[in-house]
């Protein structure tokens, strides 16, 4: 998520959002445990808000709408300079779009889609925004990583949409199923492939990573405002991390990255 004068470059990530059945309580659970504060808007996105982090826009959340079941999960929106042709391509390429691309007031041409194993995220061409990485902040979004089956076989999905060159992570076990997605020889996200582990409840989807100075800490809060711990803390090449789920389930993780 990078601030610019210019529109970003397709293929970064330059958002997340999250459609939740009770925004209210969502918006409590996350101020009390990344001390976020809210904006709302913008009004044509229904009940919406941004997440602000020293007054940068971070993160959204919206409220899905009485009575509508569905799965709560955060959802990367990846940038692009012509969302209607990458829809085309997403579809040529085996996966789905679900939402647009349609307009929306002061934000851009945004649109919903999934891959060919299901996994969600959107598409966003628009000019630039008022946020960036505040690397190493608390609550401020620092990594986006695909959970599904086989990362080598939905890699080439990404590859061919946006561009990006998938590459090994450097030192990682010999066994490990993983691959960063470069754009411009810089990585923008991961694919973790985990076989016959991925949930049989959610199948494929994108794990958002945010930034938290003591994941220990983070997971005791987490429990204490009703979510749930996931995965006991790991170290990795990008740092300390645990996966969790907020009170409705959305799962995500916390991560103290390792400063370059």
């Amino acid at each position: 998520m990078t601030e610019a004068a210019s529109p970003p470059v397709s293929g970064t990530h330059r958002w997340v959002s999250l459609m939740v059945h009770d925004l209210a309580a969502s918006q409590e659970f996350y101020r009390s445990l990344f001390g976020w504060e809210f904006e709302e808007g913008p009004a044509q996105l229904g009940p919406y808000v941004q997440a602000v982090v020293d007054g940068r826009p971070v993160a959204g959340l919206g409220e899905i709408g009485q009575g509508v079941r569905r799965l709560v999960a955060w959802l990367p929106y990846i940038a692009t300079r012509d969302a209607d042709a990458t829809a085309m391509l997403i579809r040529d390429c085996g996966g789905t779009v679900a939402v647009g691309p349609l307009e929306v007031d002061q934000v851009g041409r945004l649109g919903i889609a999934a891959d060919m194993c299901g996994a969600a995220f959107g598409i966003w061409q628009g000019g630039p925004r008022k946020f960036g990485p505040l690397q190493g902040q608390m609550g401020a979004p620092c990594w986006n990583e695909l959970i599904t089956a086989d990362a080598s076989g939905v890699g080439k999905f990404y590859s061919m949409v946006f561009g990006y060159e998938t590459l090994p992570v450097p030192g990682a076990p010999a066994d490990l199923d993983y691959q960063a997605l470069h754009l411009e020889g810089h990585k923008v996200a991961g694919i973790r492939g985990v076989g016959s582990d991925l949930p049989h409840d959610r199948g494929a989807h994108w794990l958002t990573y945010f930034s938290v100075p003591d994941v220990d800490e983070a997971l005791r809060r987490i429990t204490a405002l009703g979510g749930r711990q996931l995965s006991e803390p790991a170290e990795s090449s990008f740092g300390r991390w645990a996966r969790v789920a907020d009170r409705e389930g959305a799962p995500f993780a916390v991560l103290r990255a390792t400063r370059s």
